[in-house]
């Protein structure tokens, strides 16, 4: 089978790059499928991640300052068909709408294509192969995507294959608040590939954190609560890896808290997992996770990981009290507290420890592929009834529009009134297309 991903930009970092990559390398090497990755732009001759050499690699839009798109007119002009609610929109131009369209309707020869951003599952429903089975992958919560772009989605989701969510608890949201009649919502994880690292023997006294200082990330509160740890447990010091516009903001935190020394910004390191294994603690504070990367990689690691149980990932990826510690939002004592349990409890750090590097296994490559196949069997198999699901589902709509409308109340698209008369001339809702 051949399988394309359509990637924002191949040749950059960034944590949706790395997990296509992944994914892709594992699709080739134990699912036996042919894979070609399809890179929306190209910024520098050659991608900063490693790509397996049987992936192929195919760049849409050059945008280097001596290519020649970059000469080209509609390379001038903002996208059309990229939703303007996307946040990346400015950073597609009419050029990419065309070199898109051009490659999934003539070129595109893939059994299953799958989109890895909400602009690029758009391009997918507008414009992909019909034969193939087409998939939008969701590396974002719902809940992080704006009111505006939901509504975009809803309207352009319904025509996909499948939904796939990093979390089942998203994948939960996106029934309940996007349905979406014949089209399959699945979850399934990103892959975290095991490294070559020695597990962490459990007896340094660092605590490690990493990721990008943004707000949302909250090292501000993994420094308060480090503040009172630091106090109580003396010779314990921590580690913050990452890079972002909050670092100014955290150094001046460590002076105010009287942290010198013990809390150090080591900026961004890649690959992360050599520093985990150097460390006793993994800490995240985040409000929110779509998926929680670092977490995995840490109990690859054999550390155990002190975590707010944010929304959505870390509930499904730690299971409290056996190979690490949930706790609450936003609660810097309780943070602080779970860390001085795990460090007076070096018996129990090592228990944890053991059953971390157990349960990271639930996202080798194996796995993950298998639930992947399992997915495309499924899909191919309910075709014609999914198609009669959205039929159906459409004719329900239709009947109601056409209901309201002889009352003289006008409906969204799909169906939802929006109060207000119908004017005159307004012509009666078209009728549902047969699947």
């Amino acid at each position: 089978m051949k399988i394309a991903f359509l990637l924002h930009n191949a040749y950059a970092i960034g944590g949706t790059v790395r997990t296509t990559l992944n994914l892709a390398a594992a699709l080739v090497e134990h699912g036996g499928h042919e894979v070609e990755i399809v890179s929306m732009s190209r910024h520098r001759a050659n991608p900063r991640f490693a790509v397996d050499p049987r992936i192929t690699l195919v760049p849409m839009v050059d945008t280097r300052a001596d290519s020649e798109d970059t000469r080209l007119a509609a390379f001038g002009s903002p996208a059309r068909d990229f939703p303007a609610a996307e946040k990346r929109h400015k950073q597609y131009t009419l050029l990419h709408d065309q070199r898109v369209r051009e490659y999934l309707e003539e070129h595109c020869d893939a059994d299953v294509v799958i989109g890895t951003r909400p602009g690029l599952n758009v391009y997918l429903a507008l414009w992909g192969p019909k034969r193939a089975l087409r998939i939008a992958q969701e590396h974002l919560r719902h809940d992080a995507h704006s009111k505006k772009l939901r509504a975009v989605l809803r309207r352009h989701y319904r025509s996909l294959d499948a939904v796939v969510t990093m979390t089942e608890a998203d994948a939960r949201v996106y029934r309940e608040r996007m349905p979406l009649p014949g089209v399959g919502v699945r979850c399934v994880p990103n892959i975290v590939p095991s490294v070559p690292v020695p597990a962490s023997d459990g007896t340094s006294k660092v605590i490690a954190a990493a990721g990008r200082l943004t707000p949302g990330k909250r090292f501000d509160l993994l420094l308060e609560a480090f503040a009172e740890v630091s106090a109580r447990a003396p010779g314990w010091e921590l580690r913050i890896y990452g890079a972002g516009g909050e670092d100014q903001r955290l150094l001046e935190l460590v002076a105010a808290l009287g942290l010198r020394g013990r809390a150090r910004l080591m900026g961004a390191v890649a690959p992360i997992e050599p520093e985990f294994a150097r460390a006793s603690l993994v800490v995240s504070a985040s409000d929110a996770e779509s998926f929680g990367m670092t977490l995995v990689e840490a109990m690859r690691c054999g550390v155990p990981v002190v975590s707010t149980d944010a929304p959505l990932g870390p509930g499904e990826i730690i299971t409290d009290g056996v190979d690490g510690r949930l706790v609450p939002v936003g609660d810097a004592r309780a943070l602080a507290a779970a860390m001085l349990d795990l460090i007076g409890d070096e018996a129990g750090r090592k228990e944890m420890s053991a059953a971390a590097l157990e349960s990271a296994h639930r996202y080798d490559p194996e796995p993950v592929v298998a639930r992947y196949d399992t997915l495309f069997a499924d899909l191919r198999a309910s075709r014609h009834a999914r198609a009669w699901q959205r039929f159906t589902a459409r004719t329900a709509n239709w009947a109601r529009r056409k209901a309201r409308s002889a009352r003289g109340v006008s409906s969204d698209a799909d169906g939802t009134p929006h109060g207000g008369r119908r004017r005159a001339g307004t012509q009666g809702a078209a009728r549902p297309r047969l699947p």
